[in-house]
């Protein structure tokens, strides 16, 4: 005999009584937090920034002091630094990878990550010159215009054997490191971005992209984005990508505009438009926040940059380690907070009493209130805590498919039988796997010493 409704109700009513629902609060906060925010630039957290405009492409190559007050600059996740051929391999086939190393153990020190970039040559840093005289094509005569700079003939098989083995060996060093973040495919032309007149053909610039692939197989790749083939060859291949004029509304009085006459629609004609469901958007400023005040930029102007950001799903920016204008920092903290992803966890619910050694149901509703998932593995967990006890239960979520939006969770956690009767707290975090510990702040109350956020209590029977 089927129950009757009322029945049926009074049995919820009963089942909801014997329930814990919790939502949290949410919090406005900053989060700093792994591969996303304002990056630091040929720096790291808490040392000195550029002073006015300008800064440099030639990265460091040995630790730079810390400031010896606070610096007037976002906390930041991240390091963006470039360096130049000539810097990580003066002499053939003796590397400098001690100046990476000291880059990858300053981020360590400075609680951040590494995203680089190895550079063939620009207008004031040329080939190393033991290519130049060791017989490699040149692409371009002394009295063309451009003829003041050395530029190869990437067809030349020179160009792939040196360059190709200064990316593989970095590859073979650095590939899976803990605190790399990701890479940039750098190729030829100036600073390695693939544009200029002087390409090699588009074979070849595959293969110098295929390089890439085939020395980083588990650091995640950015391609650069002004050559539209390439552009689209890198990320059909599984790169994200990044861009380097972010802002550009012709400040500079150039009549092309990056950011309404390129930018947008190129994204388009290549078909990028869902990268970032996969991988990472990394953007950087066209001149600096203060370049764009001088340029005239007015606050509806600036809120147009920060939109297309967002339309892009952005993760990180790069300001040059470079100050922000007072008037506008409070439109670049709110822009900072929307980058990324930012989760939130909206309501749990759990029995109010579990049984030791069995199954206890889990149901959790998520928001992601930022622009782009978490694009490394991280963990999802429960703890069950009492002074004298815990248990760590991690939950088969992959959270790099957590898009912008709702995510929920329906499943169950096993109460350890190790665990003593009495009242636990339950706790959750997402966890670093290969640490252990609590990675990713969220934007709600609970915060905990350790990193955990405490949500409410459990009794173990």
């Amino acid at each position: 005999m089927r129950p009757t409704p009322i029945i049926l109700t009074l049995a919820a009513v009963c089942a909801a009584q014997d329930s814990v629902v919790i939502r949290p609060k949410e919090i406005d906060d900053i989060l700093v937090n792994p591969g996303r925010g304002i990056q630091t630039f040929q720096r790291f957290r808490q040392q000195a920034i550029y002073p006015g405009l300008r800064w440099s492409e030639v990265g460091p190559t040995e630790p730079v002091p810390d400031a010896a007050g606070k610096v007037d600059f976002p906390e930041s996740s991240m390091a963006y630094l470039r360096w130049f051929w000539w810097q990580l391999e003066p002499e053939q086939g003796k590397y400098r990878w001690d100046i990476i190393d000291s880059a990858l153990e300053e981020a360590r020190k400075h609680g951040q990550t590494v995203m680089f970039r190895i550079m063939p040559y620009d207008q004031g840093n040329p080939l190393p010159e033991w290519y130049r005289n060791s017989g490699a094509r040149r692409a371009n005569k002394p009295e063309d215009a451009d003829g003041k700079v050395w530029s190869p003939d990437a067809d030349d098989p020179l160009y792939m054997k040196h360059w190709g083995e200064l990316v593989r060996q970095a590859g073979l060093r650095y590939d899976g490191h803990p605190f790399l973040d990701s890479v940039d495919i750098s190729t030829v032309g100036y600073w390695g971005e693939g544009w200029g007149p002087h390409l090699p053909s588009r074979a070849m610039q595959q293969a110098l992209i295929d390089l890439y692939f085939d020395s980083f197989k588990r650091t995640p790749l950015l391609m650069n984005f002004d050559e539209p083939a390439a552009l689209a060859y890198g990320t059909e291949r599984g790169a994200g990508w990044r861009l380097d004029c972010w802002g550009d509304l012709g400040g500079r009085g150039k009549k092309m505009m990056h950011m309404l006459d390129l930018y947008p629609q190129q994204v388009v004609r290549t078909g990028i438009q869902d990268v970032w469901q996969r991988r990472p958007v990394s953007l950087e400023t066209c001149g600096t926040p203060a370049s764009w005040k001088k340029w005239g930029y007015s606050d509806a102007d600036l809120d147009d940059i920060f939109a297309q950001a967002l339309r892009w799903h952005a993760s990180t920016i790069n300001v040059k380690s470079t100050a922000i204008p007072p008037e506008w920092k409070s439109r670049f903290t709110e822009f900072e907070k929307r980058i990324g992803y930012r989760f939130i966890l909206r309501r749990i619910e759990y029995p109010a009493r579990a049984q030791i050694g069995r199954m206890m149901p889990l149901h959790m509703w998520w928001l992601n209130a930022g622009v782009s998932p978490v694009y490394h593995e991280f963990e999802l967990a429960v703890e069950l805590r009492s002074p004298q006890r815990a248990s760590v239960a991690r939950l088969s979520v992959d959270l790099k498919k957590w898009l912008p939006g709702d995510a929920v969770y329906d499943g169950s956690i096993y109460v350890d039988d190790a665990l003593a009767p009495g009242e636990y707290r339950v706790r959750v975090a997402i966890l670093d796997p290969r640490t252990n510990r609590p990675a990713i702040r969220l934007a709600m109350e609970g915060l905990q010493d350790d990193g955990w956020y405490d949500l409410g209590k459990v009794v173990l029977e």
